[in-house]
C-alpha cells in the first residue's frame, strides 16, 4: 500500500473501534460491559449479559464494522483484493484494540466475518454453517470461532482458486483470532468453558 492509503487505513480502524456492545450497555442498561460476564465487548458477552434483543443488533453491526470498510474503502485506494483485505483487517484490529474503550474490545469474530463477507462471501457461508454445528453440538461459541477461523483459510483456498493471494494473510488472521481464544481454550480443556445460553444476572 502507498501512503495514501494511510488515511483509509486509520479511518477502518476508527470504524472497527467503535464500542458498539459498550455503547448499547451503557445507553440501554446503565451498565460497563468490561465489568460484566466475561468483561468482553463482543457480542457473545453482550447475550450473556443482556439477551437477544441487544446481542443481534451488535453482532450485525460489528459484522458491518468489517464490511464497510472492504467495499467502501478500500476501492478509493486500489483495485487490489490484498489491499482490500489489509484496509479491514485495521477494522479487526480497531475492534479488538478500540481506542474508545481503554484499548479493550471483542476478539475479532464478528468484524472479521464481515471482511471476509465483503471478499469471500461463500468461503463465510460455510464458515458460519460449520461454526453452527459446533455450537448446536457442544454448546460452546468459543469452540465454534476457533473452528471457523482454522477453517477460513482452507475454504478460501478450495472456493476462490482466482482468489489465492488472500490464503496467507487469511492464515494469520485466523491464527490472531485463535490467539485472541487462548483463555477459551485453557477453559475448554479445564473443562470450565461457559456453554451458549447461559445468561449471567446483572444488578
Amino acid at each position: 500500500m502507498t501512503v495514501g492509503a494511510l488515511p483509509w487505513v486509520l479511518l477502518s480502524y476508527l470504524v472497527g473501534a467503535i464500542p458498539t456492545s459498550l455503547i448499547v450497555g451503557k445507553l440501554f442498561r446503565k451498565i460497563d460491559l468490561r465489568e460484566h460476564g466475561s468483561r468482553n465487548l463482543g457480542a457473545t458477552n453482550v447475550y450473556r449479559v443482556l439477551g437477544w434483543k441487544y446481542a443481534i443488533p451488535v453482532a450485525l453491526l460489528d459484522i458491518l464494522k468489517g464490511t464497510i470498510p472492504v467495499l467502501c474503502f478500500a476501492p478509493r485506494v486500489s483495485p487490489s483484493l490484498v489491499t482490500a483485505l489489509l484496509i479491514g483487517i485495521a477494522a479487526i484490529v480497531g475492534h479488538v484494540y478500540s481506542v474508545f474503550a481503554g484499548f479493550k474490545g471483542g476478539k475479532g469474530v464478528a468484524t472479521a466475518t464481515g471482511v471476509m463477507l465483503g471478499l469471500t462471501p461463500a468461503a463465510v457461508g460455510v464458515v458460519a454453517v460449520a461454526w453452527m454445528l459446533i455450537v448446536w453440538l457442544t454448546g460452546y461459541v468459543s469452540l465454534g470461532s476457533i473452528v471457523g477461523a482454522a477453517g477460513l483459510p482452507f475454504a478460501v483456498y478450495f472456493l476462490y482458486p482466482g482468489r489465492r493471494e488472500l490464503v496467507w494473510i487469511d492464515a494469520l488472521v485466523a491464527a490472531a483470532i485463535i490467539w485472541f481464544h487462548r483463555a477459551n481454550i485453557r477453559r475448554l480443556l479445564a473443562g470450565t468453558e461457559n456453554r451458549f445460553g447461559r445468561r449471567v444476572e446483572t444488578s
